[in-house]
């Protein structure tokens, strides 16, 4: 199982209404999507992470994740909303299965 982690700085004048806007959406959106298993998106807690916004997905493996990054919803939600807010983003990818070689993930 691939987990990918996508951490977004927002612009200053992005207000928590528009955070939490942004929540409910990726999680409506991006569940649409085949090769989704999980998605998690949330908000800093902690005022000193730049990071204010993530969103967190789960995939079975890499190749479904390469079909992911292509997907027109996954296209759609960065052009329309990620964009218009963010300044800055990076984005993480772990796998979450113990013992297994990531070569084959």
């Amino acid at each position: 199982m691939v987990h990918f982690i996508s951490l977004h700085k927002l612009a200053d004048d992005v207000d928590d209404a528009r955070v939490d806007d942004l929540m409910r959406t990726s999680r409506s959106l991006l569940l649409r999507i085949q090769e989704v298993h999980n998605v998690r998106s949330g908000k800093r807690i902690d005022p000193e992470n730049e990071y204010r916004f993530c969103v967190a997905i789960d995939f079975e493996s890499l190749d479904k994740l390469s079909m992911f990054r292509e997907d027109p919803l996954w296209v759609k939600f960065q052009h329309e909303f990620l964009d218009k807010v963010s300044v800055d983003s990076t984005e993480l990818v772990y796998e979450t299965e113990p013992g297994k070689n990531v070569k084959y993930s």
